[in-house]
């Protein structure tokens, strides 16, 4: 990480409860948005509360809308766009400029949410944990999967998260990589 970047270094010691709840309620509200339906109230839930209701909420939008054939790839799309959005609006607030900082960014943000993500500089990442396995199968996890893609693209310049192993599917870890997409100019090194 370089040395310069004293926000994302005082990010890795400590992030309020107050303010992890806020960015899940933003990061629950742009899911709702994906899903074109009312986002529950959080009034008066912990941090650890509405990270519950989040996973139970994306479980049901998603399972509704396998029942009810709407169009998957509109919804992931939407759910990509509006993470890329939260993404790189982290990026800027953060002022992510490598690959090692949206790594690092990453790590934050998903150890907040219950998720052990480990990501090196090369864009290999490995997800050993993630507290929303045990509410996702795998076709739940491949719908809701589109908001990891999108953060990290958001944080990243826009890099494709492209997974080869998913918890959810059976295996050990999740493993995926961060690829620059196809006629791509790097954003950030």
């Amino acid at each position: 990480m370089s040395a310069m970047n004293l926000v994302l270094s005082m990010a890795r010691l400590y992030i309020p409860s107050f303010v992890r709840k806020r960015k899940l309620a933003e990061l629950f509200a742009s899911t709702a948005r994906a899903f074109d339906c009312d986002m529950p109230s959080l009034e008066g839930l912990s941090y650890d509360e509405c990270l519950k209701k989040y996973a139970l909420f994306t479980r049901e939008q998603a399972e509704k809308s396998i029942r009810r054939g709407n169009d998957l790839e509109t919804i992931k799309n939407n759910l990509y766009r509006n993470a890329y959005r939260l993404g790189e609006e982290l990026g800027k607030q953060f002022r992510i400029t490598t690959i090692e900082e949206a790594m690092t960014m990453t790590r934050i943000l998903y150890h907040a949410i219950g998720i052990d993500f480990h990501g090196t500089i090369q864009g290999e990442i490995t997800i050993r944990r993630c507290f929303f396995s045990g509410y996702y199968t795998g076709d739940i996890c491949r719908i809701i999967s589109s908001l990891d893609e999108g953060i990290i693209a958001g944080l990243s310049g826009g890099r494709q998260l492209v997974f080869s192993e998913r918890i959810t599917e059976g295996g050990e870890c999740c493993k995926a990589c961060l690829v620059l997409r196809e006629n791509q100019q790097k954003d950030i090194r």
